[in-house]
């Protein structure tokens, strides 16, 4: 017991239950098990996607085109739902090919030609922006299928069934996290690239993997967001991706890579989450809210950089010809 509560996400979980005490004394109708289903489904989309920017993060590297990935899915899913009346199996295979190639791409340029991660992403957000603009020319589709706008409504065991999807894309990605030679590999690169190298994984293939994995949970987070909403909104992710990196690292993964877990990931959610529903629940205006929000995202990244810093510095390092 312990050794657990030494552990980053220990404290994650004191801050959460600090601020949920906080904000339970200005309104009580934070501690009620409606708003708590109410919490985890209105986040599911957001901690779907955060489980594959966790692994990109890991291997010390980004992805800021999440946001338009999973935009472009939910118009293309949308717009054949109504058009060619697909059932929801083939909905979810249709979206998590899509995200995944989308993905590819991303991985491929990175891996093929060494280009920075960030540097990538950039470019495709872009692209993928665009085509997403010409496509719908920004217009909204309503008519959905009905089947449809019953699935978003089922529960299971009294869970929506969005957070449903939220626990298997965790347990997935900490399976292939603790429990593959992949998931060695993404900590192997994120702790040091060419000792990754030398020691026998393969970095192109697992970069690939890693950001098809990201498009991946994008596109089958893009049919959860739509079954939500019951609706198709293209403009819908502006600023989504900045939104899941902050709770990659306010989970405790280093910025630099190589450090971070799937619990430290959904802790960090879970604290997006309550600080945005507590300020909601408070009347604070939106503009603060993000202010507020900005500022915490901004104090965990420093914190975590300067952490990094000084345990190096106390680490001895020697070098091996």
């Amino acid at each position: 017991m312990l050794g657990v509560l030494k552990r980053k996400e220990a404290n994650i979980l004191y801050i959460i239950a600090a601020v949920s005490i906080a904000i339970s004394i200005r309104n009580r109708a934070f501690l009620t098990w409606e708003n708590a289903l109410d919490l985890l489904k209105a986040n599911a989309v957001m901690g779907m996607v955060a489980m594959g920017m966790l692994m990109a993060i890991l291997t010390g590297g980004i992805d800021v085109s999440v946001g338009a990935v999973t935009a472009v899915v939910t118009v293309m899913t949308g717009r054949l739902m109504v058009s060619m009346n697909l059932n929801l199996f083939a909905v979810f295979v249709l979206a998590g090919v899509l995200g995944a190639l989308m993905g590819f791409i991303n991985g491929f340029c990175i891996a093929a030609f060494n280009l920075p991660p960030i540097v990538v992403t950039l470019g495709t957000v872009s692209v993928y922006n665009g085509l997403n603009l010409y496509y719908t020319n920004g217009t909204w589709i309503t008519n959905l299928p009905q089947w449809f706008q019953d699935f978003g409504d089922i529960t299971v065991l009294g869970l929506p069934i969005q957070v449903v999807f939220l626990a298997a894309a965790a347990l997935l990605t900490w399976f292939v996290l603790n429990h593959t030679v992949v998931g060695r590999g993404i900590y192997a690169m994120g702790g040091n690239l060419d000792a990754a190298r030398r020691t026998g994984f393969n970095v192109s293939r697992i970069t690939m993997f890693v950001y098809s994995y990201i498009g991946f949970m994008a596109g089958i987070a893009a049919v959860v967001h739509s079954s939500i909403v019951k609706m198709v909104d293209p403009n819908a992710f502006a600023g989504f991706d900045l939104q899941v990196i902050a709770v990659v690292v306010l989970g405790g993964a280093n910025a630099l890579g190589g450090e971070g877990s799937v619990l430290g990931t959904l802790l960090g959610l879970l604290m997006i989450g309550i600080i945005n529903n507590g300020l909601i629940l408070a009347w604070i205006p939106t503009y603060w809210q993000q202010v507020i929000v900005g500022i915490i995202i901004l104090s965990a990244v420093c914190f975590d950089v300067i952490r990094r810093r000084n345990t190096e510095r106390s680490m001895c390092k020697i070098d091996i010809a």
